[in-house]
């Protein structure tokens, strides 16, 4: 008897500018996961090239890349936005999806107004606050009319919930926090933290602050690099190590040097300020550290914050809009400062934790509970009856 064909699994275009270090590459690649483990054929498509990939692709997940524009359309500029969705239209057809995920604000737009004249139903994933990140004119008047269109709004919080739904009458909505690997995947490059930070001369039982991020402003670290400063009399051994930021300009600026520049008035702490670049064992580092501080002005759903809390790192976050107290309950699991502190008090903060041990194993303890409250099946299971129920 002849084997019986298998079942047409049905294709799911996940749509993200690139797949570069970031929170928003990263879940991309989780959501592309869990459809795979559940019947779908997921392709994650991005505008920018390969070159850029940091993460690897899960099995069975397709990987594509909008073809780069010809020159005349190059040569329009912005006015060439009409062509490149009728192009991104064409692709969808061709390639038989039958559900497509925008990530991110300009994606999700871009391909709402590809996916709704083909009858594709299109779910949309936002992954800042939006107040916090304004969208140039055309952007925001695309989005105000386009998310409308939108079959299911993936919200990490409540408050960005609230906010579409008021603003952009963007319903129906699913609340989806960021969920946690455990144990944290591993990929390369690898740094050993102690390996390299022994080139520097740096002891293995050294203090040590952690920070990540790629976005210099919005992560606050130039509060950080400030905090810091201060707290080097106190504690003259004590090293800042800040992950993910390279020496590649971005918007213009070299965001390490500007940090290093804070530190012109305290040439001594310039050679305890660390930037490894981007990592892959993300794990080993939050081990390595004391304390892992997030004082962002703003947030979508940290993921580096509920990452070293799963490896039960003592966390000090402030209280931004929106995100950390979505995760980090005060003093129970970590401590938030209030998102108007200044540098002398994320100091002040940071020096009661380096002087109180038991404090720090307390709160170590307590942080590693996002493992269960977080966890990747639990939200795995909403996602996809969300999505399944969109392709009935």
């Amino acid at each position: 008897m002849a084997t019986p064909p298998e079942p047409l699994m049905r294709r799911v275009v996940l749509y993200v500018d690139s797949l570069k270090i970031g929170g928003a590459e990263r879940v991309t690649l989780t959501f592309a996961r869990w459809l795979r483990q559940n019947g779908w054929t997921p392709i994650v498509l991005t505008r920018q090239s390969r070159s850029l990939d940091f993460y690897p692709i899960p099995v069975g997940v397709e990987r594509a890349v909008e073809p780069p524009d010809p020159r005349w359309l190059r040569l329009l500029g912005r006015w060439g936005f009409p062509w490149r969705v009728r192009r991104l239209r064409h692709w969808l057809r061709k390639q038989q999806v039958s559900l497509a995920i925008g990530m991110t604000t300009k994606p999700a737009v871009k391909l709402l107004l590809a996916a709704h004249p083909l009858r594709i139903p299109c779910a949309v994933s936002e992954r800042n606050f939006p107040p916090l990140k304004p969208m140039a004119p055309p952007w925001g008047v695309l989005r105000r009319f386009s998310y409308r269109w939108a079959s299911l709004h993936i919200v990490q919080t409540r408050a960005t919930g609230e906010w579409l739904k008021q603003q952009l009458a963007a319903e129906p909505q699913l609340l989806l926090p960021n969920p946690v690997q455990w144990p944290l995947p591993r990929f390369e490059p690898e740094l050993n933290p102690n390996h390299w930070l022994a080139e520097f001369g740096v002891a293995p039982d050294a203090p040590l602050l952690l920070a990540a991020g790629t976005k210099a402003f919005q992560k606050g670290f130039d509060l950080l690099v400030l905090a810091f400063a201060d707290l080097l009399p106190r504690h003259p051994d004590l090293q800042l190590v800040i992950l993910g930021l390279t020496q590649e300009p971005d918007h213009g600026s070299d965001q390490q040097k500007a940090l290093r520049r804070l530190l012109r008035r305290h040439p001594d702490a310039q050679a305890q300020l660390h930037f490894p670049g981007r990592v892959g064992n993300m794990a080993d580092w939050y081990r390595r550290s004391t304390l892992f501080v997030l004082p962002s002005r703003y947030e979508g759903f940290p993921n580096v914050l509920l990452e070293a809390m799963a490896e039960s790192c003592c966390c000090l976050a402030a209280d931004c809009p929106h995100g950390p107290a979505d995760l980090l309950r005060h003093n129970i699991d970590g401590w938030l400062l209030p998102k108007q502190a200044t540098a002398t008090s994320w100091s002040d903060a940071i020096d009661r934790l380096l002087r109180d041990p038991l404090q720090r194993q307390r709160l170590e303890a307590g942080a590693a509970m996002v493992r269960q409250r977080f966890s990747d099946r639990a939200l795995e299971a909403q996602l996809i009856k969300a999505l399944d129920h969109l392709n009935e």
